[in-house]
């Protein structure tokens, strides 16, 4: 049944179309930076958003296709685009308590993948059921279309058209401009805005629903207005920047004594500033014995580079602590260097490129005493960084004494965990590979060399530091450095599933963790735990 005037001109169809494929691609990458501040951005998160999407939108194929054969009423389609607005709305204001609320409950009950299972329940939560309704589009409209089979596969080409151009405009436009721009809640608000007015314009034209376009239109509204904050983490009362760049979810946190950047709400600490300039009392202090594994002086000239810049912790202990090395840096997320600038007092005399890591030292014929590899995407380690080529690219960048350290920051003991591969891997390139445990962390430093003295040096150098605190700590680096024993276990580009190996150690951490939160629930039930946070 076609009534009014407005679908008798297919170019309004054509467009409703087109926007439906724009904002199927805008909730996806949307739901991809909601997601992200909580379990991650790794490629198993991404599998998640994609493999929920496409039951979604299969669903809605489905059922759009039989309930148009069924009953052919645009009105419905209209307002099923309304609801799915309006759902899409309210995620800023409703998702992060859902996905918190969410974990809450999954951390209480089970013991096994609990960032894999809270993300996919999440996701079906969130994002299903709107999808299954935008899903109900394309079907729908080739019912309204299609006036003859002589044309058929004209219309349905073209309708299919439409859908795909729109799904390329949705994809790009979140990524390279809204999201940069206003953040995730108002790409949200925006996307969802467009098919409100869609169905909105439908409907006057119809000049019927009146009540339910109205009721539409205050509670997008309301959600706007509510719901179009880009704070993630709204527990915090201390946080002095949070924001979205094209790569990362950042948050500055100051304390009494530091300044913080995190890229994730939930886990671990990117970058630190202590206001009194002393040590971290992180891995980054284990760090400083590379430069002294090298060989290098206090006043000796020496080359450094950076790969995961962060905000330039670790640069500025090298130049507080060994007078005169240079410094280089690379990181990938240019807002993070931004925040560098503006709130962790970087050195002018440190050069920051905005590029890959592994694709800088493609580029560079440079050769350094010190490489830092400390490259994270949130939680996990970017796999092109994490590879037998990789590393072998570092050791070619490396002078004759040069010592490569790596930060792995997800200690297991665990049989075959993330650290026993890119340990391995690494034993694989240098001939000369040592490790320590971070006190008081899940954190590993590595330390890979060329040079059979490099721990020789620690043991003989370290009495020449002047710094107390820093001699102190690198004397219980030396205490605790154990050399590396090469296993069988290897990563190569063609095969490193990082994100695997990485989820189940911090599954494992998770489990640990909330094991004493269970027993106080079991015991005292929720308020014991509320008492105790």
């Amino acid at each position: 049944m076609r009534n009014g005037n407005i679908l008798k001109n297919k170019y309004y169809l054509y467009i409703t179309e087109f926007f439906a494929g724009v904002a199927v691609m805008a909730v996806e990458l949307g739901a991809s930076r909601l997601l992200a501040p909580y379990f991650s951005s790794s490629q198993i998160v991404w599998t998640i958003i994609i493999g929920t999407i496409m039951i979604a939108m299969a669903l809605g194929n489905i059922w759009g296709g039989r309930s148009a054969d069924k009953n052919p009423n645009p009105d419905k389609l209209y307002m099923r685009m309304i609801i799915a607005a309006i759902w899409i709305a309210a995620i800023p204001l409703l998702g992060k308590y859902i996905i918190l609320g969410i974990s809450a409950i999954l951390v209480l009950t089970i013991n096994i993948n609990f960032l894999v299972l809270a993300g996919f329940i999440a996701c079906m939560v969130i994002f299903v059921f709107p999808l299954f309704l935008l899903g109900t589009v394309t079907p729908s409209l080739v019912k309204y279309t299609v006036e003859s089979l002589d044309e058929s596969g004209k219309t349905v080409g073209t309708l299919g058209a439409f859908n795909t151009i729109g799904s390329i405009i949705g994809t790009f436009m979140p990524t390279f401009i809204t999201i940069p721009a206003v953040g995730t809640s108002i790409t949200f608000l925006i996307f969802s805005g467009i098919l409100l007015l869609l169905g909105l314009i439908y409907f006057f034209n119809q000049k019927r629903k009146w009540k339910a376009c109205v009721a539409s239109i205050v509670l997008f509204v309301l959600c706007s207005i509510l719901g179009n904050s880009d704070s993630f983490a709204f527990w915090e009362n201390n946080l002095v920047y949070e924001g979205e760049s094209i790569y990362n979810y950042l948050q500055v946190k100051e304390t009494e004594d530091s300044v913080i950047l995190s890229t994730n709400v939930l886990f671990g600490v990117q970058s630190i500033m202590k206001k009194d300039d002393s040590l971290t009392g992180m891995y980054y202090d284990y760090a400083l014995a590379a430069p002294v594994m090298a060989g290098i002086k206090e006043d000796d000239e020496a080359d450094m580079l950076i790969l995961g810049m962060g905000t330039g912790t670790y640069a500025k202990q090298c130049i507080k602590y060994f007078n005169n090395v240079n410094v280089e840096g690379v990181e990938i997320d240019q807002k993070i260097t931004d925040l560098a600038e503006k709130y962790f007092e970087l050195p002018d005399t440190v050069n920051v490129t905005t590029y890959d890591g592994r694709a800088y030292l493609q580029a560079t014929h440079g050769k350094y005493d010190v490489i830092m590899v400390d490259a994270y995407q949130d939680i996990t380690i970017p796999f092109q960084m994490s590879s037998i080529e990789f590393f072998s690219m570092v050791r070619d960048h490396l002078k004759d004494n040069g010592v490569m350290v790596v930060n792995m920051n997800m200690y297991s003991d665990e049989e075959g965990n993330i650290n026993d591969y890119l340990a391995d891997t690494i034993a694989n390139v240098f001939d000369y590979v040592y490790t320590v445990n971070v006190k008081g962390a899940t954190n590993r430093e590595l330390f890979a060399s060329q040079n059979e003295n490099a721990a020789a040096y620690l043991s003989r150098d370290v009495g020449q530091i002047s710094d107390t605190q820093l001699a102190d700590m690198l004397r219980s680096v030396d205490a605790s450095l154990m050399a590396y024993e090469k296993g069988e276990y290897l990563l190569t580009d063609d095969k490193a599933p990082v994100e695997l190996l990485g989820m189940s150690v911090i599954d494992g951490l998770i489990r640990n963790e909330i094991d004493y939160y269970k027993e106080i629930f079991k015991e005292e039930g929720i308020d014991g735990i509320l008492n105790r946070m």
